[in-house]
């Protein structure tokens, strides 16, 4: 039998949901824990204060970047098939939980200092080493030069994360009739696609 998740774990994803539907200043703490099935105080003793229990929210999301990082640095200098896999693991994390895209739209739009606080201590060192492991495979000629690196890495997080949190959007768009995971896989795949052309050198024409 599985052991079900610690009750800080069921705070923080229960809170993520209710945040990223309705805002912080739309949810309160009593609401977060009878979504959770524990008292207030029982809340309270794992996270302080509401806003401590928004940041933690976020700054677990964030943390997430730090555990493929590796693989980042590995695929952004590397050939299509490992950026492919790359890309397919990030847009998966968020696809699998599109409340975790939403919240990260939501806070960037109501709170952008604190959001910029937060992203200057967990996202600005990851995409500095990115690109700097893109410019040596602009030296080598494996990527385009005239890409922008820290603007590539930057654009296409924020569109991956644009398409997720705006999903109904891509149904609203999609032929009649189409299914909502299937209009949003259809995005994806051509974010994948925009992505490696925008990136990767064409390779040489052979000559007869």
């Amino acid at each position: 039998m599985a052991t079900p998740p610690a009750i800080p774990d069921r705070i923080l994803e229960n809170a993520t949901r209710l945040l990223a539907a309705r805002g912080f200043d739309g949810v309160s703490l009593q609401e977060v824990a009878d979504a959770v099935g524990v008292s207030k105080p029982t809340l309270l003793y794992h996270f302080q204060s509401k806003a401590d229990l928004r940041r933690a929210v976020l700054e677990k999301l964030l943390l997430r970047w730090n555990d493929v990082l590796p693989q980042l640095l590995k695929a952004a200098a590397s050939g299509e098939v490992q950026f492919d896999a790359l890309v397919r693991e990030v847009t998966g994390f968020f696809a699998a939980d599109p409340d975790r895209a939403r919240i990260l739209v939501r806070e960037v739009l109501d709170r952008p200092a604190e959001m910029s606080e937060l992203i200057s201590a967990h996202v600005r060192p990851w995409v500095a080493a990115i690109a700097d492991s893109m410019r040596r495979g602009q030296e080598r000629g494996h990527l385009r030069p005239g890409a922008d690196p820290e603007a590539y890495v930057s654009v296409l997080v924020v569109l991956i994360l644009s398409i997720i949190a705006l999903s109904p959007c891509a149904v609203a768009a999609a032929p009649e009739g189409t299914p909502p995971a299937d209009a949003l896989a259809r995005n994806l795949r051509e974010v994948l696609r925009m992505a490696k052309s925008s990136l990767f050198q064409e390779p040489p024409t052979k000559s007869r």
